[in-house]
């Protein structure tokens, strides 16, 4: 009874952080705080909007708030005149509260309305089921099958002429012996490959990445909910592009000049040589704060797009970040070479507050 009671208790104070959480989202993706905290399944929020209870022992020897007394007096056995003076310490409680990435991913999903994902490539994989449904000749002791056990014995011995139906014994052999056991069988997974793209050039500052960061963290944790055999890269360029780690993605600073089509034909390389459009999903982003160097760079990006990225992708996804150096002329070249086209989405990030609506605009048709 005390252990069902602890369940409620713990249901339902789960319920409260996933309401706390919802109602404080968009400080949580703005702040970029849950990254810092993130680890392999779970990520650690700090909820000061939650008390904690605190027991305190002694006698209340007149009862509780009994006595005579005027506000502002002093306690008896204590120091000072009863008046309050402002503190240097913060007077409210904070509690860490570990929630794991799926749920992160739901509670995103039902605020952002998004749909789940209809995965158009997959591959088969051999999986273990998860319950004892096959019969092996083979196993320990405690995964012995009683009843078809006692059943092949009963077999053998009608069939060999030992059994008497007036005394009714079935001695089963080792040959009779069946176990329990987990059966193998093809199972279909969603496989998915997220290629990120952002430019490093000297007009995308600190801040324009930290962005890019947060609402890389966010998009990687929808995904990861939605499948089970996820793939990240990460593309940077200037003038030139490269593959690299994802620590170097977010951090690495260049200087020089801007051809977009160089990180385009390198994710088009990469998606021939590992991601096969029937078995994969594959979901390109990009990322700059839309400069690039010449016009013809751009009909040069459109083309790559047209001809090479969209036809083996679920969908192209580019963020434009504000910047104060950029032109943000990409987007609206963009916007313009694929009006109508549901498989390119773009979106203006502004500042932090641009994050959220950013990430529903990209995964808001469930692609």
């Amino acid at each position: 009874m005390s252990v069902r009671r602890i369940d409620q208790d713990h249901t339902r104070f789960r319920h409260i952080v996933k309401g706390r959480i919802k109602r404080n989202l968009k400080r949580f993706v703005s702040s970029g705080e849950l990254i810092g905290k993130q680890g392999q399944r779970y990520v650690t929020i700090p909820l000061p909007q939650i008390s904690l209870p605190r027991f305190r022992h002694g006698q209340n020897k007149q009862g509780v708030g009994q006595g005579e007394g005027q506000d502002g007096q002093g306690v008896p056995g204590q120091d000072g005149d009863g008046a309050g003076q402002a503190g240097e310490n913060a007077g409210q409680h904070m509690i860490e509260v570990e929630v794991s990435l799926d749920d992160l991913a739901r509670i995103l999903g039902e605020e952002l309305e998004l749909p789940n994902i209809e995965p158009r490539g997959r591959k088969n994989i051999r999986t273990q089921a998860g319950r004892y449904t096959g019969i092996s000749r083979t196993g320990p002791n405690s995964l012995r099958h009683f009843k078809r056990t006692f059943r092949e014995a009963l077999k053998r011995q009608i069939a060999s002429g030992t059994y008497d139906p007036e005394h009714p014994i079935v001695i089963p052999i080792q040959d009779d012996m069946r176990y329990r056991a987990l059966e193998t069988r093809e199972q279909p997974q969603a496989s998915a490959a997220i290629i990120y793209m952002m430019d490093v050039s000297g007009s995308m500052g600190r801040e324009q990445k930290e962005i890019v960061r947060i609402e890389a963290f966010w998009i990687d944790t929808w995904l990861r909910h939605q499948y089970k055999n996820l793939e990240v890269h990460y593309i940077v360029h200037d003038a030139v592009a490269h593959e690299v780690d994802q620590h170097t993605f977010f951090h690495l600073r260049e200087s020089g000049g801007t051809k977009i089509s160089s990180a385009y034909e390198l994710c088009m390389q990469l998606v021939r040589d590992k991601y096969p459009a029937q078995e994969w999903n594959v979901y390109p982003f990009h990322f700059s704060d839309g400069d690039n160097w010449s016009a013809r760079d751009t009909e040069h990006c459109v083309s790559l797009l047209r001809d090479g990225l969209l036809p083996v992708s679920n969908q192209f996804c580019y963020g434009q970040v504000k910047s104060a150096y950029g032109s943000g002329q990409f987007k609206k070249d963009l916007d313009g070479a694929f009006r109508g086209e549901e498989k390119v989405v773009t979106s203006d990030i502004q500042d932090r507050d641009g994050i959220l609506p950013s990430i529903k605009q990209f995964l808001s048709k469930g692609r």
